[in-house]
C-alpha cells in the first residue's frame, strides 16, 4: 500500500514563499512520477507540476512556471514544491500524487495524499 504524506502549507501574503513536502512510503513500479495537483473551492482540481523519480525532469503547469520548482530527493522518497512569488490565485488545497508516468491528467496518479492548505492573502 502506497501512502503519501504532505506537509508544509500554510498561510502566507502575496509575494512570499512556501516549500511543500511529500514523502511516499514505497516507491514501485506503478509509482515512477510523482505530481502536485491543487483545488481551490469550487473548481477543479488542476495540476501544478510532475516529476520523474530516475531522470528528474519536471514539467510545469504554464501558471506557475518560473515561480515554482518541483525537486526530489531519492534517499528519503520525498518529492517537494519550491513556491515563489506567491499570488493569491494559488489559494488552494494542494494534493501530492503518484503514477506510472509523468502526467499532467488527473487520471494517470493512482494514489493521492490527503492535501494541505495553502492561503495566499493579499
Amino acid at each position: 500500500q502506497v501512502q503519501l504524506v504532505e506537509s508544509g502549507g500554510g498561510l502566507v501574503q502575496a509575494g512570499g514563499s512556501l516549500r511543500l513536502s511529500c514523502a511516499t512510503s514505497v516507491r514501485t513500479f506503478s509509482t515512477v512520477a510523482m505530481g502536485w495537483f491543487r483545488q481551490a473551492p469550487g473548481k477543479e482540481r488542476e495540476f501544478v507540476a510532475a516529476i520523474s523519480w530516475t531522470a528528474g525532469s519536471t514539467y510545469y503547469a504554464d501558471s506557475v512556471k518560473g515561480r515554482f520548482t518541483m525537486s526530489r530527493d531519492n534517499a528519503k522518497n520525498t518529492v517537494y514544491l519550491q513556491m515563489n512569488s506567491l499570488k493569491p490565485e494559488d489559494t488552494a488545497v494542494y494534493y501530492c500524487a503518484a503514477g506510472s508516468r509523468r502526467s499532467s491528467w488527473k487520471g494517470d496518479y493512482d494514489y493521492w495524499g490527503q492535501g494541505t492548505q495553502v492561503t495566499v492573502s493579499s
